[in-house]
């Protein structure tokens, strides 16, 4: 293998690995939601992951509920089509992180950008797939919300290093785990930690994020136009976190305590 193709590899397989790992840290978990509509975890993580949260930092935590649960509930003996969708989408973010470790040139300027959008439209597909199929699993849900959160991170790095973002924008990346962090360390100190409220707005505004930062990565933009219009992109999700955070530590809005 050409030095190149070794740079690309190391932080493709370690992005790589670590989704295996996360993978097979809740294989446990693939059997079907509640009739409750039981998704990641009971404390509104779910919707914090929807503006970009993520179940890394919580892997251990969640893992044990996870196996107290396999106890009472079957496992399905195949991961299903749905899930198959959600490591693809794993496997083209980890590609897409060796690209950080190359200097953009005109024979790979499109790859970084195909990637991403790639596995941005199959977050829609694995959805539809488990809908369709009724197979809608907590294996599933924890995927999906994981490599969303993946694909936030790896991809504006890339744009960064490539010098097509600021470095600033990396802030998105940065909330969605300070957010967790911030979350965790309230529980662990027992102090009050309160429901989000269902939002119009997360979704909407993950998808403009995933639209922005798949243009961004391509030759279409030049750092010049994307300057300008990351201030614009990413005040609203940096907005969002902020309400959120302050609804979890009960200092704005009505709350429900998780």
């Amino acid at each position: 293998m050409s030095a190149v193709g070794l740079r690309w590899l190391l932080p493709a397989a370690t992005v790589a690995a670590f989704e295996l790992w996360f993978c097979l840290r809740y294989l446990g978990a693939n059997r079907p939601e509640n009739d409750d509509g039981e998704r990641v975890d009971a404390d509104g993580g779910a919707a914090a992951d929807d503006a970009g949260g993520g179940d890394v930092l919580d892997a251990v935590d969640d893992g044990r509920a996870v196996d107290r649960a396999d106890s009472q509930t079957a496992v399905y003996e195949s991961l299903g089509a749905p899930n198959l969708v959600t490591l693809t989408r794993g496997a083209l973010f980890a590609a897409l992180a060796g690209f950080g470790a190359l200097a953009p040139r005109p024979g790979i300027a499109w790859l970084p950008a195909v990637l991403y959008g790639t596995g941005c439209v199959l977050d829609a597909v694995d959805g539809f797939l488990a809908r369709r199929t009724d197979r809608r699993t907590v294996l599933g849900a924890k995927l999906d919300l994981a490599f969303d959160t993946t694909g936030f991170l790896v991809a504006p790095i890339v744009a960064v290093l490539w010098g097509q973002l600021p470095v600033w924008y990396l802030s998105l990346s940065a909330a969605r785990y300070l957010f967790k962090l911030g979350r965790g360390l309230r529980r662990r100190r027992g102090k009050p930690v309160y429901d989000i409220p269902d939002s119009v707005v997360r979704r909407p505004l993950a998808g403009v994020q995933m639209a922005f930062i798949t243009a961004a990565l391509s030759p279409l933009l030049s750092p010049l136009a994307t300057r300008p219009l990351a201030v614009i992109v990413l005040a609203p999700s940096l907005a969002v976190f902020a309400r959120d955070y302050a609804v979890v530590a009960g200092w704005y809005g009505e709350t429900e305590r998780a």
